[in-house]
């Protein structure tokens, strides 16, 4: 394991250049104490680290100093060539490149591993979730992402309106199949889905990216706050187990909290809708086998919607036997 530890330490200061021991330890799961004898391991065996003091310190490599250690493990070699859904690279215009790069890890791994890693991508799909939205756009938006450029966009809003953006792109994100771009617009950051952008095209100006920002926890913490920010309509009903089963098909705005028996075959639950209209619908889709307990209006609501149906229904029937 600590050889392991070493070699990682070793790759990821040639890839990042100056690491903390704080960002080593968190990166690696040890603590800070375990990577200051790790890098005292790394100096007696004659590869030049140095420590540099300050705000700005860290550890480095001396500049010129590469190892030429490559070796892989088996699963390494599977986390690699398993990659990213083909889907999402043909958004981002990198399918060719993918398998280019394919290709040349193939040819570089022993005989030993190269049998089984052909077989890998044969033995594993991912499917993005949903329809695929078109994204023509996309290849310019990571480019301006590559090349630290900031953006000029024509956007489509929610309610249909178009502006003209200049943006700082920070980073790309998919969710199932859907893109988005996460960037800052001068006065905060933002989410914009790439389906909408009508227009882009990169800027002579460079983007302005603020160091502290990591694009995975802006990303997570944005989500939470827009579940929190999403309305709420809880109700608590007696339902058939059977029927609670296929809760499911109601759709992703709708949850179930807890479920607990309170006689034979049926369930006592607590359900957590968006808004009213949803949970009315499926109450009334239930028939019989659901009874509101809780709230007391969902209740009467439903009362007056049964009523209303049984109303159009018998004016029906009236109206067929008049005509007869």
């Amino acid at each position: 394991m600590r050889a392991d530890r070493l070699l990682s330490i070793l790759l990821i200061l040639q890839i990042r250049g100056r690491v903390t021991s704080r960002q080593l330890a968190e990166r690696l799961e040890v603590s800070e104490r375990t990577i200051h004898r790790d890098m005292e391991a790394l100096t007696a065996a004659g590869v030049p680290v140095y420590a540099e003091r300050g705000s700005r310190g860290g550890w480095r490599l001396l500049a010129d100093y590469r190892t030429d250690l490559t070796g892989l493990k088996p699963g390494e070699v599977q986390a690699l060539l398993v990659g990213q859904p083909n889907r999402l690279l043909e958004d981002l215009g990198l399918s060719r490149a993918s398998e280019g790069a394919w290709i040349k890890l193939l040819a570089s791994l022993p005989a030993l591993y190269r049998r089984e890693a052909e077989s890998v991508r044969g033995r594993i799909y991912i499917e993005p979730r949903g329809a695929a939205e078109p994204v023509p756009h996309l290849p310019t938006l990571l480019e301006a992402l590559w090349r630290n450029r900031k953006l000029h966009t024509i956007y489509r809003r929610n309610d249909g309106k178009i502006s003209e953006r200049l943006l700082d792109p920070l980073g790309l994100v998919a969710k199932g199949s859907t893109w988005y771009l996460v960037a800052w617009n001068g006065d905060d950051y933002r989410t914009y889905r790439v389906s909408r952008v009508q227009e882009a095209r990169l800027s002579l100006e460079p983007a302005i990216r603020p160091p502290d920002f990591d694009l995975q926890s802006f990303w997570e913490r944005s989500q939470t706050e827009l579940k929190e920010q999403l309305p709420r309509y809880d109700v608590r009903v007696q339902v058939e187990q059977k029927a609670l089963e296929r809760f499911g098909l109601m759709g992703r705005w709708a949850r179930l909290l807890r479920a607990a028996p309170v006689e034979e075959g049926w369930l006592e639950a607590q359900i957590r809708f968006e808004v009213e209209e949803d949970a009315l619908a499926w109450v009334l889709s239930l028939g019989p086998k659901v009874r509101v307990l809780e709230p007391i209006g969902l209740r009467a609501k439903v009362i007056e919607a049964v009523r209303a149906i049984l109303e159009a229904c018998v004016s029906l029937r009236e109206s067929s036997e008049g005509a007869e």
